[in-house]
């Protein structure tokens, strides 16, 4: 018997299928576009996700050979934030503006200037082009006709799993993610959809990730090949599937993520609000995940590679021989914008102290320290704000695979980083499912059964020395840039 889990990154959706057993038997994933533009647009057509299920749940098929029936259990999983605007039909009005577009800034500023004090002490969190309400304020206000459409609002894995299911839900923590749901009453906001001019009718019920919201219909059955009536759970955000899926699942744990965008996440007991945090709901009960955000991570080497040319390979070669600091050159990997420690969609990407002997393997590394040198940043915020942080991690993510990006990560945050076989979202959800379906009895027997730990890279003390003083270095430029940006 097996469970099915379905991821919605930033560029790709990935499928895995898990057996009862705790064995990965098979994977499949398919890329989509993100549309950019002017002035920081950043979006994707939600049909483009439907799409790419379609073919993975294909894909895993025809891989493992299994029967339809053997699937007991099937959950989806998605990046935060991502809205699904659509019509009293259920019909997609417009593209969903991506969690990393900026250009909803006159909105958040809006919102910062009238009502900040009240937006952090309901949800929890500072203003800023992130989140679902400055969003859908800018599309309001820019688009008011496509505005006028919109009858529904959910969010990325729910419009999809609606599309398997028929069901109209989100999951607590999804709704965390919207600055709309109120943390103080579990409930969304009248007086911030109001602001909108929607209502609690207009958004999806609120349900448990492991809550079963449906089964597969028999349309969806006949495109992907799965059972009808196979049951469906909620799910939740890829943030807290890929922590789930790490393995950090007791207070103290943490992971290090290196993938479209960069995150230090610390399981802990209670959540204490901050203006340069992202703080969620853990999957498990009363535990919760404060958490850093670097906005750039494997997109800032994605960005340098589809600019520059080239492939991860070949630049984990090419690097080889470039020492530590690239001769001197620092990056910046404020390419949309960056949230922690600063929270500000303003700032941007620079390369300081190029000179004629650097080459585009100095700037590979450079990108990649850049990277470190963002989350140490994070690290050093989380410590100032008196979290103790653990002396090795959970690492995770596609820029994870690169052994010298590991070890760069491990010296520069001066922590051991340990390496995993499966860790990504798509895992997390196929666990999730199998809890639901009876595999495993709860989250820690899930881990036990499921986790492969493959290795451990350790910091280098030498070279976390060397990065400690390219950190002064990186600070000092980025307070002299920010005053550039911010005019």
């Amino acid at each position: 018997m097996y469970s099915l889990g379905i991821d919605f990154g930033g560029g790709a959706s990935k499928a895995t299928l898990l057996s009862q057993n705790g064995q990965v038997v098979a994977t499949a994933t398919t890329e989509y576009p993100t549309y950019y533009g002017e002035n920081g647009k950043a979006e994707q057509n939600p049909n483009d996700w439907f799409k790419a299920t379609i073919n993975n749940i294909k894909s895993i098929f025809s891989q493992s050979k299994i029967k339809a029936d053997e699937i007991k259990c099937v959950c989806f999983d998605a990046a935060t934030h991502t809205a699904v605007l659509m019509d009293e039909h259920g019909k997609v009005v417009c593209n969903s503006i991506y969690w990393t577009d900026t250009r909803s800034i006159k909105q958040k500023e809006f919102l910062e200037k009238n009502f900040g004090k009240d937006i952090f002490d309901r949800f929890y969190h500072k203003v800023d082009t992130i989140w679902t309400l400055p969003q859908l304020l800018y599309l309001k206000e820019t688009d008011p006709e496509t505005f006028s459409k919109i009858k529904k609002v959910t969010f990325a894995k729910d419009y999809v799993r609606g599309l398997f299911t028929g069901d109209f839900v989100t999951d607590y923590i999804e709704a965390e993610g919207s600055m709309f749901f109120d943390y103080t009453t579990k409930s969304w906001s009248k007086k911030y959809l109001d602001i909108l001019g929607l209502s609690e009718n207009n958004l999806p019920k609120i349900v448990n990730p492991l809550t079963c919201v449906g089964g597969v219909s028999n349309d969806a059955s006949k495109l992907t090949g799965l059972k009808e009536g196979t049951p469906v759970i909620c799910g939740s955000t890829d943030t807290a599937m890929e922590v789930f899926a790490a393995g950090a699942i007791n207070k103290g744990q943490m992971t290090i993520k290196l993938a479209t965008a960069g995150r230090i996440c610390l399981v802990a007991d209670s959540i204490s609000p901050d203006q340069n945090l992202v703080s969620y709901s853990h999957l498990k009960e009363n535990l919760y995940y404060p958490g850093t955000a670097t906005k750039s991570c494997a997109s800032a080497l994605r960005w340098f590679r589809d600019t520059f040319g080239g492939d991860y390979e070949s630049f984990n070669e090419e690097i080889k021989d470039v020492p530590i600091g690239a001769n001197g050159l620092i990056f910046h990997p404020y390419l949309n914008g960056e949230l922690t420690p600063y929270a500000n969609p303003k700032l941007r990407g620079s390369f300081v102290g190029v000179s004629a002997g650097h080459t585009k393997p100095h700037f590979i590394r450079s990108v990649m320290e850049g990277v470190a040198l963002s989350l140490k940043d994070c690290k050093e915020y989380l410590i100032g704000k008196g979290y103790t942080l653990p002396k090795s991690a959970y690492i995770i993510g596609g820029g994870a695979k690169s052994e010298i990006w590991r070890q760069i990560v491990a010296d520069c945050l001066g922590v051991d980083v340990i390496t995993t076989k499966n860790n990504d979202s798509s895992f997390g959800s196929s666990m999730l499912a199998g809890i639901y379906a009876g595999f495993f009895a709860d989250f820690d027997d899930a881990i036990k059964r499921c986790q492969v730990i493959t290795g451990s890279t350790t910091q280098n003390v030498d070279n976390s020395k060397i990065y400690d003083k390219m950190f002064v270095k990186y600070k000092k430029i980025q307070t002299v840039l920010s005053d550039i940006y911010n005019v």
